[in-house]
């Protein structure tokens, strides 16, 4: 019992000074506030003498309401200027999103002008290959697949409506152009084949032009024409090449065997080839002969060179072509020109 009744004294103890403890720590808290109050409540009294007779103005606070003031005033100082640098800074970001704005609207307009371009091209694109399906018997509505173009026509591309979600004409047509052209490339594959499977047949045929000389034109037509030497009218069987000058290189025109190769008094130099089909070509006035009585040539092989010999007022090719016993205009055969 003696030894319990020391531990509880012990206790008491211990919980006496625990508790005498805080009450002396809040006790200097509460004597440091107290301190600090009496400081800023300390009385204050500010004039103010007018250099005039005027009354003197006095102004009474205290250090809290100073100090306090003070705060706000800083405060509001700090404040104007951060947000003036923000303010200004907001403009600065304003001016060059504008700047790239207006840059943006600009190439905008050098889009959409490319854009009505392209358009014009797709347009001229569509009639000559819908010329060229017909010429070649291939149905073009078969062909080009009923996608976002109906009846594979580009007149949609052409509308000045917009689309419903209201994305940019612009992206619309080029879309459908883009449509368009995919189901485009099926009937040009057939074109290919049909030109690949022919290939034989163009160089059978004289369809390039004899001469290729930069400087070559057409100086006289097929048909009836007035002779320079007589002035009479006469049909001009032919079609006359000239460059002006002598020595330009004159080829074959298609694939073929030279059946005639000489001079006479009417077209001078000449050369006739015969070609399969009954088709037979002849080069007259010519300078100089490259070929002989029949040598087979082959299209775009050098037999000649333009002259001025036989009946002529100056040097050129007469170029004639013959089907069978028929003389044919010869332009509606040339339709490939090889590059000068």
């Amino acid at each position: 019992m003696p030894r319990t009744q020391r531990y509880k004294k012990i206790e008491k103890k211990i919980a006496s000074d625990v508790q005498n403890g805080f009450v002396s720590f809040f006790k200097v808290i509460r004597n440091f506030f107290v301190k600090i109050f009496k400081v800023f409540d300390n009385k204050l009294t500010i004039m103010i003498v007018p250099h005039s007779q005027s009354k003197v103005l006095n102004i009474q606070t205290n250090i809290f309401a100073l100090v306090l003031g003070m705060v706000l005033i800083i405060g509001i100082v700090f404040s104007f200027f951060y947000f003036n640098k923000t303010a200004l800074a907001s403009n600065i970001e304003i001016n060059t999103l504008m700047n790239q704005n207006r840059e943006t609207l600009a190439s905008l307009d050098e889009l959409r002008d490319e854009n009505t371009n392209l358009l014009q091209a797709a347009k001229r694109f569509q009639t000559s290959l819908s010329k060229s399906l017909s010429l070649l018997g291939i149905d073009k509505n078969s062909s080009i697949a009923h996608g976002s173009i109906s009846n594979s026509d580009l007149s949609s591309l052409f509308s000045t409506k917009s689309s419903v979600n209201g994305a940019l004409t612009e992206f619309s047509d080029i879309h459908s152009l883009t449509s368009y052209l995919e189901n485009a490339v099926q009937p040009i594959e057939q074109i290919g084949k049909m030109l690949e499977n022919q290939n034989s047949l163009f160089h059978e045929i004289p369809n390039i032009w004899p001469v290729t000389s930069p400087n070559v034109h057409i100086s006289s037509m097929f048909g009836p024409t007035v002779h320079p030497l007589t002035g009479q009218w006469y049909i001009h069987k032919g079609v006359d090449f000239s460059t002006w000058r002598q020595g330009d290189p004159i080829m074959a025109t298609a694939n073929g065997q030279v059946v005639s190769c000489g001079y006479d008094m009417t077209f001078g130099n000449h050369i006739i080839i015969r070609h399969k089909h009954g088709i037979y070509t002849r080069f007259a006035h010519m300078s100089t002969l490259r070929v002989k009585k029949g040598e087979f040539v082959n299209q775009g092989q050098i037999i000649g060179n333009i002259g001025n010999t036989g009946i002529t007022t100056g040097p050129h090719l007469h170029y004639e072509v013959h089907i069978g016993s028929d003389v044919v205009d010869p332009i509606k055969y040339i339709n490939i020109r090889l590059p000068k």
